[in-house]
C-alpha cells in the first residue's frame, strides 16, 4: 500500500485515574494533530528548528511541557523573565500559524464516573472517537486507499502494549465507521526529537481547558500558550 499525504501525531493531557481526580485538572484529553506532509516538511519543521537555533544555538532540545513550566533542564533560560516572555510569544505564534487539523476528545472524569456504575477506560473512549473522526477526514480527502501513520509517544512497555491492542480492536471494526486497514500506529521515544510530537504536546494545552466535547478544527485555531504553561 502506498503512503497517504498526511501524518498524525498523538498526545494526551491529564492522568488516567478515575478514583483520585485532581479538581485543578479534572479532564482527560486526547489530541490528534493531522498534518499534510508537504506543509510539515516545508513549514512546520523549519519553524521549530529555527526556534531552537535562536534560543539555544542547536536543535537537540526537546520541548517538554513540564520542563518549560518549571524552567528546568534546557529550559532554565526561562528563569530570565525577558527570555521567558519572548519564548512564550514565539511558540504561541509558531503553533498559531502552523497549518494542521486538530481532532480531539475531552472527557470530564467526574461526570464520567457519576454517569456510569462501571465507567469504561477513558483512553479507549477517546481513542475510538478520534480514530473514527480521523477516518472520516481521510475519506473526505480521498486517502483511505493509502496508508496513514499515527505517531504516539512511548509511555512504557505495558502501556504501549495495551494501547496497541485497543488500536487493533478499533481498526478491526469495533467502531462506527467500519474496518480501517489504512491506518498504522508507531511508537516513538522523546529522544527521537520528533517535531510533530512536540507540536501535539504544545497544542494539547487547549483541550485541557475545554469542556467535555469532541471536535474537529481545521487550521488556524489559536490559544494562549501562557495559559498552557500554567497547567
Amino acid at each position: 500500500m502506498d503512503f497517504s499525504e498526511y501524518i498524525v501525531y498523538i498526545d494526551e493531557s491529564g492522568d488516567h485515574s478515575l478514583t483520585s481526580i485532581n479538581p485543578d485538572h479534572p479532564v482527560f484529553a486526547l489530541a490528534f494533530c493531522v498534518v499534510e506532509k508537504a506543509k510539515y516538511i516545508d513549514k512546520v519543521v523549519p519553524a521549530f528548528q529555527r526556534l531552537k537555533f535562536d534560543f539555544w544555538g542547536h536543535d537537540s532540545v526537546v520541548l517538554r511541557g513540564h520542563e518549560i513550566r518549571k524552567a528546568t533542564g534546557d529550559f532554565n533560560i526561562l528563569l530570565n523573565a525577558k527570555t521567558r516572555t519572548s519564548f512564550i510569544d514565539r511558540v504561541t505564534q509558531l503553533i498559531g500559524e502552523a497549518e494542521f487539523t486538530l481532532i480531539a476528545t475531552v472527557i470530564d472524569k467526574a461526570a464520567h464516573v457519576k454517569k456510569y456504575s462501571a465507567p469504561a477506560d477513558q483512553y479507549s473512549i477517546a481513542l475510538g472517537f478520534c480514530i473514527e473522526r480521523l477516518q472520516r477526514f481521510l475519506i473526505d480527502k480521498g486517502q483511505t486507499n493509502l496508508q496513514t501513520h499515527l505517531q504516539v509517544e512511548c509511555r512504557g512497555k505495558a502501556e504501549d502494549a495495551k494501547l496497541e491492542l485497543e488500536f487493533r480492536r478499533i481498526c478491526d471494526g469495533q467502531n462506527a465507521v467500519g474496518k480501517m486497514q489504512n491506518v498504522e500506529i508507531r511508537f516513538m521515544d522523546k529522544k527521537h526529537n520528533s517535531t510533530g510530537l512536540q507540536l501535539s504536546v504544545g497544542y494539547n494545552g487547549l483541550p485541557q481547558r475545554a469542556k467535555v466535547t469532541h471536535f474537529i478544527k481545521h487550521g488556524g485555531l489559536r490559544f494562549d500558550l501562557l495559559d498552557y504553561l500554567r497547567l
